[in-house]
Parts: C-alpha cells; sequence; structure tokens
C-alpha cells in the first residue's frame, strides 16, 4: 500500500483511544476518496488516587504502540501519524526529559473555587481580553494556579510543560514540540499576540519557563524514536502536530461548502460554533461565555462549551452499576415514548460538571425550578435530549449574534449524531436544517492534516471538501410545526437564567 497516500490517526477521548487507517485513493472517474478504517480501540478512563483524578498516560502509551504494531502487520505502510485529544491537561518533564507523575484529570477538584480567586488578581475583563477563552475550571490556568498554591514540588523540579498529545509524541519520538490549537486551550496563550502570556504568568506565580513555542498544524516534529521501532518490530515513520485538541481536528473535516458556517461537534462535551480569521474579544463575547480557540489553518473557532451527553452517559453509568443496565439505544426509544417537555435543565449549571449521581442531581434542579420530577429513565433521558437541542438553538442564536452572520443551518459531526433523535429534536428546537456527518470527525480532521502535510491536500478547504466527498452526510429537516418547540424554548431560557 502506498505509505504516501495512508496515514494513522490516534483520536483519544475522555472514555475511550482509537487507532485508525486512512488511504487516499483515486477512483476510476478521477475523483478522490478518503477510506477509513478502525484498527484498534480501548477504554481511556480515570484513575481514582487519594483525593485527587489522574489519567492513566502510560497505559495510553502502550495501547498506542498496540496500534501501531497492528497496522504493520495488517499490511499498512503508513508514512505519517498524528495524535489528538481532549484539550487543557499536561505532563511536566524534569531536566532529564523524565516524567513528573501522572497528569491530572480535567475533572479533579483541586480547581474548585479558583476561577473567582484568578478573577480577584487579575479581572475578569482583563484575563478575558487576554486569553479570550470562556472561563471554565478545568482550563490549564486554573490546574497550574492551584499546584503552585499547593506548593506542588513537581513544578520546582519541571522543566518542560506538554500537552497530551504532545507529550505522548514526545514518549514516541523523543522530540518536544506544542502545538498552537492545544496551546490556545490553556488560558495562558494571549489570542492576538499569537504568543504565550508570560506576564500574566509572572502575576500567577506560575513558572513561564515551561512553554515551547508552539508550532503549526501540519507540522513534522520527526520519526518514532529508533528504540520504539526496535520494539515494535516496524519501520520509521513521522509525527505530524495535526490539529491535536480533538475539537479543532473535528471542524476541519466539517464538510462545509465555502462561506460563513455552523457546527456542533457533539460527543461528552458539544462545542458550538462558527469559524473566523480572527479572535473576537468583545465584552458581549465574554458576556455570553463564549471561547476563541486557534483553529486550522491560521483560523479562530469562535465556539460555546456545552455540557453535552456527559449527563447522558452519567445516568447510564449509575443505571448501568445498579443492575438496570439497558443499551443506548434502548434509552433513545424510552425517550421518545415519554412525554415531551415535562422538564428540562440547563446543561451548563454547575452541579452536572462533575462525576457521580446525575439523576439525582436532575432531580434535585428539577424541584428547585418547580418542574415535575423524572421518575423513569425515558423521562431522564428526554429531559437530557429536549434540554441540549435547546441549549443548541440558545448557543447558535448567540453566535449569530455575536458575528452579525446568518445561517441556514447547522454542521453536526462527532459520535454524538449516531443518536438520531438528538440529530431530529435539534433540528426541530433550531427550526433549521441540520447536517449530520461525519462520525469520526477528529480522527478524519487528523488525517486530514496529514495529509496536507504530505502534499496530497493542497489547504484546509480542499479538505473539507475532499470530506464532503468521501463520507455520508444525514439531513435532518425539522418537522412541519415546530410551534411546541418554541414554547418550550421560551420556558428554557428562563431556565437558563436562573442557573
Amino acid at each position: 500500500m502506498d505509505g504516501e497516500n495512508t496515514v494513522l490517526a490516534f483520536d483519544l477521548g475522555a472514555g475511550s483511544g482509537r487507532a485508525l487507517i486512512g488511504i487516499l485513493s483515486l477512483q476510476e472517474s478521477g475523483s478522490r476518496r478518503l477510506r477509513v478504517t478502525e484498527i484498534h480501540r480501548f477504554p481511556n478512563e480515570a484513575i481514582q488516587v487519594g483525593r485527587h483524578l489522574h489519567w492513566d498516560i502510560l497505559r495510553l502509551l502502550h495501547e498506542i504502540k498496540i496500534s501501531i504494531r497492528k497496522a504493520f502487520q495488517a499490511g499498512y505502510a503508513p508514512a505519517t501519524f498524528g495524535i489528538d485529544s481532549w484539550g487543557v491537561d499536561f505532563g511536566l518533564l524534569d531536566v532529564r526529559g523524565e516524567l513528573l507523575g501522572n497528569p491530572y484529570h480535567y475533572r479533579d477538584p483541586q480547581t474548585e473555587g479558583l476561577i473567582e480567586e484568578v478573577n480577584a488578581i487579575v479581572g475578569e475583563d482583563e484575563l478575558f481580553r487576554q486569553s479570550g477563552l470562556q472561563f471554565m475550571p478545568f482550563n490549564t490556568l486554573y490546574q497550574l494556579y492551584a499546584m503552585k498554591k499547593a506548593g506542588s514540588p513537581k513544578l520546582a523540579l519541571a522543566e518542560t510543560l506538554l500537552l497530551t498529545p504532545d507529550l505522548l509524541v514526545y514518549l514516541l519520538t523523543g522530540c518536544r514540540s506544542c502545538e498552537f490549537t492545544m496551546a490556545t486551550t490553556t488560558q495562558l496563550f494571549h489570542p492576538e499576540r499569537r504568543a504565550w502570556n508570560t506576564e500574566l504568568m509572572d502575576r500567577l506565580g506560575i513558572p513561564s519557563g515551561l512553554f515551547l513555542e508552539p508550532v503549526e498544524p501540519g507540522s513534522r516534529i520527526g520519526p518514532l524514536a529508533a528504540e520504539v521501532c526496535e520494539e515494535l518490530g516496524v519501520p520509521p515513520m513521522t509525527a505530524v502536530s495535526v490539529g491535536t485538541h480533538d475539537t479543532e481536528s473535528a471542524i476541519a473535516a466539517v464538510p462545509a461548502n465555502d462561506g460563513p458556517f455552523a457546527y456542533l461537534v457533539c460527543g461528552t462535551w458539544s462545542l458550538l460554533g462558527t469559524e473566523l480569521d480572527r479572535p473576537l474579544l468583545t465584552a458581549e463575547t465574554m458576556e455570553l461565555q463564549f471561547s476563541n480557540e486557534g483553529g486550522v489553518g491560521g483560523t479562530y473557532q469562535l465556539l460555546k462549551n456545552i455540557m453535552g451527553l456527559w449527563l447522558l452517559q452519567e445516568c447510564k453509568r449509575e443505571w448501568d452499576a445498579s443492575g438496570r443496565a439497558i443499551g443506548y439505544g434502548e434509552l433513545v426509544e424510552a425517550a421518545e415514548a415519554a412525554e415531551p417537555f415535562r422538564s428540562m435543565v440547563n446543561p451548563d449549571d454547575a452541579r452536572f460538571y462533575g462525576p457521580g449521581g446525575m439523576a439525582g442531581k436532575i432531580a434535585s434542579y428539577c424541584v428547585e425550578t418547580g418542574q415535575p420530577v423524572p421518575r423513569i429513565q425515558g423521562e431522564f433521558v428526554r429531559c437530557i435530549l429536549e434540554s441540549l437541542a435547546l441549549r443548541y438553538r440558545e448557543a447558535l442564536e448567540q453566535a449569530e449574534r455575536l458575528t452579525g452572520r446568518s445561517f441556514g443551518g447547522l454542521h453536526m459531526v462527532g459520535g454524538g449524531i449516531q443518536n438520531r433523535l438528538l440529530c431530529q429534536w435539534t433540528a426541530d428546537a433550531l427550526g433549521r436544517p441540520v447536517w449530520a456527518g461525519p462520525v469520526e470527525a477528529s480522527a478524519i480532521g487528523n488525517m486530514l492534516v496529514q495529509l496536507i502535510a504530505q502534499g496530497s491536500c493542497a489547504n484546509l478547504r480542499e479538505a473539507r471538501r475532499l470530506s464532503a466527498e468521501s463520507f455520508p452526510v444525514d439531513t435532518y429537516e425539522p418537522s412541519a410545526d415546530t410551534s411546541r418547540w418554541d414554547q418550550a424554548y421560551e420556558k428554557f431560557r428562563n431556565l437558563s437564567l436562573i442557573s
């Protein structure tokens, strides 16, 4: 198989990781298609150690090595590989290049209350102008500030900070790098200067020497280390710094036509926004809690983080543990049969952020807001899915208000689009069409950036065209009568003001 047209993508999510091969092939018609094959899938679970929550980074490294060996054993010969993952989390290396402990998980409780504390030092207006990010408790800034407050010896011993995908690339190649899209998730990167905000770090007592100069998506980092090739029995292949933040990789795969478009990356988190040429750092952007994250191809993504299918995943985990296990398909059927708009929640209410007891949290929210409490699984699931669809409408309207744009519909990508009921209800809530696909958007975007680096795609525009030609997109038209959704939306907006 032609290695120059074959790539290996690792897409790491908060619950699982997957390795996929992408092959760019020429059709008889003369057009090109990207064919994707999954070769390995593995769990990625948080590890509780005392009061802290960690990632098992060495287990992830082990699974990636298994994937590389499997790829070559199956007869593939990828010329390059890339890794994307969730944002903000990191590992610290000492002067010998050794990892200083397991990285903290972004849901670790160490950052509780630190948003308010940092705002008291810096001022929220100034901090937003200097970072462009939504104030989220898991941002790298608050993690490092928590370590500094706790007197963590790791900070004193650390020479280099590597965000998750860059850390894994380092462990495979020995090459240290910092990719641009991931750097912008830290809240320590100045979006207008496109440089690290060392002045802010100094004010907060965060060591500024930890950070490497960011490289652009599509940069070649280095080959697999000789000892890794020997261990796995594989030839060298080159690591490409893709859009290492999985959100930005997913957005790179959105099969949109030329011109402004709105997207929703749908999974554990939901990220709804639009692509801009430059960050939008207005007071209204901060007030509406939108972020400016760096994207592929010199873009910025104006987007809102929404809690997403985390609420459903946590409810299911709780039900499974209690012996009431039921598949997602059956849960969706039960939701469809339940009474519409009986109760709803603001998915971004702070109580839903942490793991555990999600059904009880939803019940307490309903009690506090004077709504009927869900009684059975179908009612809980309907509450979650309807609430998400309404939250998407609210965020889309806010994005239009911020940008002055009007969007004819919404592109939905990611694993969450396999929930066809959520896609349909989103179209109904919006009163506009939803175009759903591709499912494996983060991995596909990862591959597309590798193909750009190889010279097989000219630019992001051509890559998106390739995505549109290679993968199916389902269209969901809004129902003929969406008046009940309009009525529910007014009720939902009042709940959003309460939360």
